[in-house]
């Protein structure tokens, strides 16, 4: 196992101040840590966004629809279905006044509402909006207002506590009535994040002071010899920390581990089962199980709290339950989640894939997950899964106009079958709107996984056409990177320190340009090996030592040096391990980080559910041939086919983040091999 280097709790809270919703193991409080006779694990820290800009066609546009459609359209939802509504009834609750009851059927429709605002914070932190901001200071207002006097905040509970907006929720007072189910803490977590979010950028303390209200309340309410009971839906965990890290109030990180101790303890509480992951203590966990969004979550708090107290066990169970979820149970695009019973992981290798669920946000919490994992290990694997996730699994969640949204993420529809709650093909909103308001928080802060440092050493995790000022070894370095992908590999990055001066650049050669779809032998590449990667310096080739799947670059650097990387992207067919059922003698196809799928709107004289892609058949790379450009410029492949008939046909596919972006219709990612 790759030792961990270790630095301290000073160095861990800095490292947090500068990390964003990916977040990072650089994360702590400045008072004395924890006396568990381990040092806190602190590796890597992530360049935050606000350092880099985007200037390239595939993700800049995406930040800005996100932006001025997405998070725009999601608080006009909130508007219209009662979320902000929500807020104000309970402000004239607690004022004397009762005019109506919950609107929603969700007992955590609070969370749209903080989402919005963490994403909208980060979007103000590169484009300062006096309106927007305006906007936000009323929206905070409201749910200041709605904060019960000791603290407490969750609008259905406090508008009337005898109802419940949802038959699954039991009615009752606060924290009393099966907590697993009433989400009220994974209300407060949400709120805490956005809190974070929110005085970053704008240095306020407004959202901030009603979330230390609340974390106070559930420190004085939870504990070793208070109330035992963990929350259902994770994420109150990771807000804590991050809590912890802006106030340096160590009690919300003790809480955050708390929370996590309780899992599986059945001395405190009555168990919730393997469905909320509280079967066993969360260090003798070992596979994925149960609702995968919680999931996702819980393993992001335990490598905070890995990180935090260097703690072995949540680190080995942590590194475990990858393990698991990543050699057994993670579709070819990276989403998790099989069963469409409990939006939750099937069992090793059940990945059915017209009934697969892969929701958005266990996407979304992947590659959180897979963040914290780099930043702790520094091992290219992890980045590797989080940049086959977010280019597929993720930002097929939403479509190319910003507005219309997959909750659910199947690799196989029939055209018939309502699989998107509802819906058979993209939606507006959804009654659970954690999807779409999960999307508009991520998004702004994708430039954050882009690059890294370590005391003297850069990484280049990402690749898009960008400019960055990073902070090295005491001075900086200026890095401009060149290039068109995802749709050509080659990338060029001019290096610009302040001065001439050593340090060591390590850029990451993607596991699919080695031969890996992902980093496990779950799927593998068929038929011929693809080109060799090259890479230069100043047009001279280098062989830069591979490492942990970097290649490691250690000279002077000066004003002018430029390292160009060129990785091939062939068309590639995708085999599947014997023990996936459902793709048992299919093949996928692939581009570079892109997983390709043929839809209806591109076979108008076949089914594509009827097209076998034989072995051996030339694919080629190209533009759509009608010139619709509904599609923002991708890359097709074709493929030789045949019909069930046997009748030679052309398929066509399409990145598999923007099928069902022309209605409904037939669609697959696996085709027999004919």
């Amino acid at each position: 196992m790759r030792p961990v280097p270790t630095l301290s709790r000073r160095r861990a809270l800095q490292g947090l101040a500068l990390a964003v919703p990916g977040f990072s193991w650089a994360c702590a409080t400045s008072s004395a840590r924890r006396t568990t006779g381990a040092r806190p694990t602190v590796a890597i820290d992530p360049v935050p966004f606000t350092r880099v800009t985007l200037n390239d066609g595939f993700w800049a546009p995406r930040l800005e629809l996100n932006r001025t459609v997405t998070i725009p359209h999601g608080f006009a939802k909130c508007e219209q279905e009662g979320r902000l509504r929500n807020f104000e009834r309970a402000a004239r609750v607690l004022s004397g006044v009762r005019d109506g009851g919950y609107e929603g059927q969700m007992p955590f429709d609070d969370t749209d509402v903080y989402k919005l605002l963490e994403g909208a914070s980060y979007s103000l932190q590169r484009h300062p909006d006096a309106q927007l901001g305006g906007y936000l200071d009323a929206v905070i207002a409201k749910i200041a207002a709605a904060q019960e006097p000791d603290g407490y905040l969750t609008t259905y509970k406090t508008i009337d506590p005898t109802k419940s907006p949802a038959r699954w929720v039991k009615p009752g007072p606060r924290w009393t009535q099966e907590l697993y189910g009433s989400h009220e803490l994974y209300n407060s977590g949400h709120l805490f994040e956005a809190a974070w979010a929110h005085h970053r950028a704008t240095g306020q303390t407004s959202l901030l002071d009603v979330a230390r209200r609340n974390a106070d309340l559930l420190c004085r309410t939870f504990g070793p010899d208070k109330l035992r009971t963990p929350p259902g839906h994770q994420i109150v965990e990771t807000g804590l920390v991050k809590l912890a890290a802006v106030t340096g109030e160590r009690r919300y990180e003790r809480l955050a581990r708390f929370f996590l101790d309780q899992r599986g303890d059945g001395g405190g509480h009555r168990l919730a089962g393997p469905m909320n992951q509280d079967h066993l203590p969360v260090t003798r966990q070992r596979e994925a199980v149960g609702h995968a969004v919680r999931a996702m979550y819980m393993y992001c708090g335990m490598a905070d709290i890995a990180a935090l107290d260097g703690d072995a066990g949540y680190r080995e169970a942590g590194l475990a339950l990858w393990d698991d979820v990543f050699e057994r149970k993670v579709y070819l695009t990276g989403a998790v989640g099989a069963r469409r019973d409990g939006e939750a992981f099937g069992a090793a290798f059940e990945l059915p894939n017209r009934t697969g669920y892969g929701e958005t946000c266990a996407s979304i919490g992947s590659v959180y997950w897979n963040q914290r994992l780099f930043l702790q290990t520094g091992d290219a694997r992890y980045v590797d899964m989080l940049e086959r996730t977010l280019y597929n699994g993720v930002i097929a969640g939403v479509s190319l106009s910003g507005d219309q949204f997959f909750y659910t993420n199947p690799l196989e529809a029939d055209g018939r079958f309502a699989f998107n709650r509802g819906a058979r093909t993209r939606a507006p909103w959804f009654d659970c709107s954690c999807c779409p308001t999960n999307l508009a928080r991520f998004i702004p802060a994708i430039p954050d996984y882009i690059y890294a440092t370590q005391g003297d050493v850069l990484y280049v995790n990402l690749f898009a056409a960008s400019r960055a000022t990073i902070a090295l070894g005491g001075g900086s370095v200026a890095l401009a990177q060149s290039t068109l992908y995802p749709w050509d590999g080659a990338i060029a990055i001019a290096v610009t320190p302040d001065r001439p001066r050593p340090f060591e650049l390590r850029v990451r050669i993607p596991g699919w340009a080695r031969g890996r779809p992902l980093p496990s032998e779950l799927y593998r590449y068929a038929g011929d090996e693809a080109e060799s990667v090259s890479l230069s310096v100043n047009g001279q080739p280098v062989r830069g030592e591979l490492a942990g799947g970097y290649a490691s670059l250690s000279r002077t650097w000066s004003a002018g040096d430029v390292v160009s990387l060129n990785l091939p992207m062939p068309p590639r067919r995708v085999t599947a391990d014997r023990r996936v059922v459902d793709d048992r003698g299919k093949v996928a196809l692939a581009r570079g980080p892109l997983v390709y799928c043929a839809e209806a709107a591109d076979h108008r004289d076949a089914s594509v559910l009827d097209l076998a892609v034989p072995d051996g058949g030339r694919l080629t790379v190209g533009s759509r041939p009608d010139g619709d450009n509904i599609l923002g410029g991708a890359c097709v492949l074709g493929a030789a086919a045949v019909d069930r008939a046997g009748r030679p046909r052309q398929l066509t596919a399409i990145p598999y983040y923007a099928w069902s972006n022309r209605g409904p219709g037939e669609m697959a990612v696996w085709f027999p091999r004919g």
